[in-house]
């Protein structure tokens, strides 16, 4: 079983925290952790882009000249997609871009990226993240104690508003809960800073 140290907000070392193997220790499924993070932002797009074809664009109506004898090619309609002002030829109209994967690819992205986490020491456990008021400089001053780098995920095991609001206004960290962390923000970050009780629970969850 892997070993982990734990820490407290002052960047103290206050102990070591063994790892379960099936969760934090297997190797890392690349090919899974990026379909993961593929499906994730498909599922981010809102999908309303759309233009306007020659039947929506207002105008057109009267054929802009006779069929033949002028010299002009044979036009019906001034608002074709050729014509300035005209409609938009196979443009994107509104569609969901939503697709689902498969219940075990998802845990499996899940441990992988943990895994590779706490391989690269890119994982920091906290004994407990307590915040007494809305405060950003108690935030501030704890990833400052821990070397925690400018982009941080801030893992708990469940919502706690004085955490994610003073944690709010600095730029780069994020914070999450045990059931909606996610493999792209996992990976889109310098360090997961963790508590350790949410490590428990992952534990419980995926191993």
């Amino acid at each position: 079983m892997p070993k982990i140290s734990v820490f407290d907000m002052s960047g103290a070392n206050v102990g070591e925290m063994e790892l379960s193997d099936v969760v934090f220790g297997i190797e890392p499924n690349v090919s899974v952790m990026h379909a993961s993070v593929v499906n994730y932002l498909a599922n981010q797009r809102q999908g309303t882009q759309s233009t306007l074809t020659r039947t929506e664009v207002s105008g057109g109506g009267r054929k802009p000249w006779r069929q033949k004898g002028t010299g002009h090619a044979r036009q019906g309609s001034t608002r074709a997609p050729q014509w300035t002002h005209g409609g938009v030829a196979l443009g994107p109209k509104p569609r969901d871009y939503r697709y689902t994967i498969n219940r075990k690819v998802k845990r499996l992205a899940v441990r992988s990226a943990l895994s590779s986490k706490v391989s690269a020491n890119e994982m920091i456990v906290l004994n407990a993240l307590t915040v007494e008021d809305y405060k950003t400089k108690t935030i501030v001053k704890m990833l400052s104690a821990l070397d925690a780098g400018k982009k941080v995920l801030i893992v708990t095991d469940g919502v706690d508003q004085k955490v994610v609001k003073s944690a709010a206004n600095i730029p780069g960290v994020k914070t999450t809960i045990v059931g909606s962390l996610n493999v792209y923000d996992m990976l889109n970050c310098d360090k997961i800073v963790i508590v350790k009780s949410a490590v428990e629970k992952l534990q419980e969850v995926y191993a």
